[in-house]
């Protein structure tokens, strides 16, 4: 029987009750991984653990606001109780913000942005670095955007948020990169039929970009074929 090649290894996905993250969490799970999906909404992680579980694959649900630090702590205290190490973080969740000139925008949005963009990516590397490091190596993969390198008009709020998660990551992994415990790697998925897509782009035709299960794949391959620290793509339609 051929062997999966994410046999035995727990992957940690947040973002996973839709789009890019489902996609990803549902490819690893055909990999052979164990899947642990993170959501705020329990209902929709449901949908997805049982789309996994009926293709033959496993997952376990972790409901929870990544914006609740306290949150991040107890769920990598259950995982270490329960498994003692995690072989990969797959940092997906992110909120897209209200499209605006950079003069226009609203203060308490852009706050709530920058915490779950930028600071709740730091709080999860923070919770998750010991048993990342247990997996000798564990890696990382931080979703990111073009809009963090290349400026555009009304994306200053969520293109700065991850220009910032994007300095957080390099920074983690370049502190990581001599021990050799911890891979780090950031994926720009390009235009991908999502529903935050659907929300920057409301008159585009959603058959013109290609479907969230090519990244998924190519992220789960990734995993599969392992990469050096610094590793950057961007994935484009097939």
């Amino acid at each position: 029987m051929e062997t999966k090649p994410l046999t035995d290894q727990l992957v940690l996905v947040t973002g996973a009750s839709r789009g890019i993250g489902a996609a990803t969490a549902e490819a690893l799970a055909r990999a052979g991984a164990h899947v642990v999906l993170v959501a705020r909404t329990a209902k929709d992680l449901e949908a997805v653990e049982e789309r996994i579980h009926q293709a033959g694959g496993s997952a376990t649900i972790a409901p929870l606001d990544l914006v609740d630090g306290d949150s991040i702590g107890r769920l990598a205290t259950a995982i270490a109780e329960r498994w003692q190490k995690l072989d990969a973080l797959i940092l997906n969740a992110a909120m897209l913000g209200t499209l605006t000139p950079v003069q226009s925008i609203d203060a308490k949005e852009f706050s709530k942005l920058l915490t779950l963009n930028v600071g709740a990516q730091q709080a999860l590397i923070a919770a998750f670095d010991p048993l990342l490091r247990r997996a000798e190596p564990g890696k990382l993969i931080a979703i990111t955007s073009s809009v963090a390198a290349t400026p555009r008009a009304y994306w200053g709020a969520y293109g700065a948020s991850k220009a910032a998660l994007e300095t957080l990551v390099a920074a983690y992994g370049e502190e990581q990169r001599n021990l050799g415990k911890v891979k780090v790697a950031t994926i720009d998925p390009g235009a991908t039929r999502t529903k935050m897509r659907e929300k920057a782009y409301p008159g585009e035709d959603p058959t013109t970009v290609k479907a969230p299960e090519v990244v998924g794949e190519r992220i789960a391959a990734l995993l599969a074929e392992g990469f050096e620290t610094g590793h950057r793509e961007r994935i484009e339609k097939p």
